[in-house]
């Protein structure tokens, strides 16, 4: 938790202001600068120690898993969150630096009139110094939220990875296969970060991803949604549920997401896989063609794909309840290969080791 900068300033105010001189000092003028000295120090200590407390408690990025780090550098921009955390700790090195340098002045005033005055000076330096450079501070709340609001993934769990073009039905799709209740628009990136559900079955907990949608472009052209999918699938221990549509309502051309498609399936070859053509109530006998696309294109595959998707994809409508009964139980399936999967790599690695 982190209280914000002027919580911080007005609390340690409050509480250097009611220290106390050390009791027996005879002498007004050594009493006050006694008073003025440790009055100071309260206050230097009272704003650095929740700053030193901040830096310690925030973790590490380097000590992070993969994927903690990708979701880190992709939900609050490369670099910001160490640029941030450097912020506090010169914020903290000088609130001490001026502090201690301030206390030490006040100890060595020759009256009580000096010593007050030192004390006042010594306070209205710092106060400047926190009001000023302390917005960092409510920069670092901020980063507090956003990584709370982060879901929270067990990563060791088996977890099933919905991935395809914006707006194909993915969000659907988790609502009725887990605990997962995320947003459903027709527009674009309506799945603005990473959403977790859950399911359980055979005594097993299970992890069901809906994951922003991806489009027809290279790796360097994809902004940070896209890139979360990505750092999912490598590095979680995913199954891939990849979901088509074919029915024209999602905005992205069949050529486009069968391209799309190709270079994930491609490029993720090793993960377990079970292709879906979602909105099946919609489809007619004759594919919809985008006014982009080559209606004489002679790729066969592409043709195909136009009609009936990849190879082996389950036909499944959540409007009218096509297919659903046999898209879970192949997900259960697909969830207890890859548990078995999971285990057998934990086992090879514990021989090695």
């Amino acid at each position: 938790m982190v209280m914000p900068s002027v919580d911080i300033l007005y609390s340690a105010l409050r509480k250097a202001k009611r220290v106390s001189p050390t009791k027996g000092i005879a002498n007004v003028a050594k009493r006050e600068r006694n008073r003025g000295a440790k009055q100071l120090d309260a206050l230097m200590k009272e704003l650095a120690i929740p700053l030193r407390t901040y830096i310690e408690d925030f973790p590490n990025k380097k000590y992070l898993h993969p994927y903690e780090k990708s979701l880190v550098e992709l939900t609050l921009g490369d670099g910001n969150y160490e640029e941030v955390l450097g912020k506090v700790e010169a914020l903290r090195k000088k609130v001490v630096s001026v502090g201690k340098e301030h206390a030490s002045i006040c100890a060595k005033s020759l009256s009580k009139r000096e010593a007050g005055e030192r004390l006042s000076e010594g306070m209205k330096k710092l106060e400047e110094i926190f009001l000023r450079e302390g917005k960092v501070v409510d920069e670092l709340l901020n980063i507090a939220k956003i990584l709370r609001a982060m879901p929270v993934v067990d990563l060791e769990t088996p977890t099933l990875c919905l991935v395809g073009a914006p707006n194909v039905g993915k969000s659907s799709l988790v609502r009725l296969l887990s605990t997962g209740k995320p947003e459903i628009c027709n527009y674009p990136f309506t799945t603005r970060g990473i959403l977790m559900g859950h399911i359980t079955f055979s005594y097993q907990n299970f992890q069901v991803t809906d994951t922003p949608g991806l489009l027809r472009r290279h790796d360097e052209d994809r902004n940070n949604l896209e890139k979360l999918t990505l750092a999912v699938l490598s590095h979680l221990p995913t199954a891939v549920l990849y979901v088509h549509d074919l029915s024209g309502e999602c905005g992205t051309s069949p050529s486009d997401q069968f391209v799309i498609y190709k270079e994930i399936r491609e490029r993720f070859s090793n993960h377990l896989w079970l292709d879906v053509l979602s909105k099946c109530d919609l489809l007619e006998e004759s594919p919809v063609v985008y006014v982009t696309e080559d209606v004489n294109c002679d790729d066969y595959e592409l043709a195909k794909y136009r009609k009936m998707g990849p190879d082996g994809a389950l036909c499944v409508s959540v409007k009218s309840e096509m297919g659903l009964d046999e898209l879970k139980s192949r997900v259960h399936k697909l969830l207890g290969s890859q548990f078995m999967k999971i285990k057998g790599n934990q086992e090879k690695l514990e021989v090695c080791g």
